[in-house]
């Protein structure tokens, strides 16, 4: 049975589940989810009635994604916007949960992403925004998962990177403001940390509590977006930043350098910084030459393209992205901010536009319509 075919009636049949109560976002993921779940069934059993059978499947995947929500928020109201420094519990299920998801049946991006979804309580489309996949994609790995592992005892918990992974992730969506999820986060990777004493594991806790730290001032009281160079550094969390300095320098001292404790090096050299002009980047390109080196990672390539463009300039910026997909999120971001600062403003003003017409958020695409709109400005005048 070709998913196509099925698209058809997805409008239908959100519309019926809004109308029972379903906020469109869910409604639609739960759509998603049906669709997929139709293809892997209806070749040998189609139904008589099929927008019938997609409103009722449908409608069973999102009563229980919402109750999957509504115990992972009972969780999270134990959970206080501060978060307080320490080891945390010694024993918590959902930690446990992560662990059991991340089963050793699956690959690790399949653990990843179940995780995210059956326990992380996020959306199929944050995830597949995450994997930079599209959420049909996302959306027909997470079935391949459950199908994997239905039947399965899970009693065989998966490995620490699996479950670190799926922290960082679910860290990120909260960081973003989309689900406010970060301090849960970083409550579970405290007791991660307190329970294994891996280096990588105190390199995520130091990230997180390093990017936790700036969270108050990057965002402005009209809710605006607040650049690092432009933030009000007085309002970042200095206990939090303490703390994840000595969580990185003790995890540093063990030589066994990974790719969260590159980044939390990173984090904390902006940190150090009393002003965005005191920044260390030249330290901080040798750090993304690490980060580059223990992953491949397009991304961090892009932001390495970023830290060499205050470094050596914004030419040498711009040589460094080369051989990076244009299409990676925030590239176009990144090309009209380093022309800007290359003197060109006319390329950069058509750059931050076409850059906010793709930006993953509407905070991001605010900002870059106001940097857009503040250059033509002055061409202007």
């Amino acid at each position: 049975m070709d998913e196509d075919l099925l698209r058809p009636l997805t409008p239908t049949v959100i519309g019926i589940l809004v109308r029972r109560g379903a906020d469109f976002a869910a409604a639609e993921d739960a759509v998603q989810d049906a669709l997929v779940e139709a293809v892997r069934v209806w070749q040998d059993d189609p139904p008589r009635d099929a927008k019938g059978w997609l409103v009722t499947v449908a409608w069973r995947k999102f009563l229980d994604a919402a109750r999957a929500d509504t115990s992972r928020r009972n969780r999270e109201v134990r959970v206080e916007d501060e978060p307080v420094p320490g080891q945390g519990e010694a024993v918590d299920d959902t930690l446990q949960l992560y662990f059991l998801c991340a089963h050793p049946s699956l690959t690790p991006a399949s653990a990843v992403a179940l995780t995210l979804r059956a326990v992380g309580g996020l959306t199929t489309r944050q995830i597949a925004r995450a994997y930079l996949v599209p959420e049909a994609t996302m959306a027909q790995r997470i079935s391949r998962a459950k199908r994997a592992v239905a039947g399965v005892r899970f009693n065989q918990p998966g490995d620490v990177a699996t479950v670190l992974r799926v922290l960082y992730l679910v860290f990120n969506e909260g960081y973003s403001g989309d689900v406010d999820l970060a301090a849960e986060a970083i409550r579970l990777t405290r007791q991660l940390a307190a329970r294994t004493g891996h280096e990588e594991v105190a390199g995520l806790l130091a990230l997180m509590l390093l990017h936790h730290a700036r969270r108050p001032a990057r965002t402005g009281p009209d809710g605006r977006l607040v650049p690092l160079a432009e933030q009000d550094r007085g309002l970042w969390n200095t206990r939090l930043i303490a703390e994840g300095v000595d969580v990185l320098q003790a995890a540093l001292a063990r030589d066994r350098l990974g790719e969260f404790q590159a980044q939390a090096a990173i984090a904390a050299l902006h940190a150090d910084a009393q002003t965005a002009d005191e920044t260390d980047w030249v330290q901080i390109v040798e750090w993304y030459d690490e980060l580059v080196r223990l992953t491949g990672s397009p991304v961090a390539r892009l932001n390495r393209a970023v830290a060499v463009g205050e470094a050596d300039g914004p030419r040498a910026g711009l040589a460094a992205l080369a051989g990076l997909d244009p299409a990676l999120p925030r590239h176009t971001a990144v090309v009209a901010y380093l022309h800007e600062r290359d003197g060109d403003p006319v390329t950069a003003a058509r750059l931050y536009a076409e850059a906010a017409r793709s930006a993953p958020s509407l905070p991001e695409r605010d900002h870059l319509t106001r940097q857009a709109a503040r250059l033509n400005a002055r061409l202007r005048g």
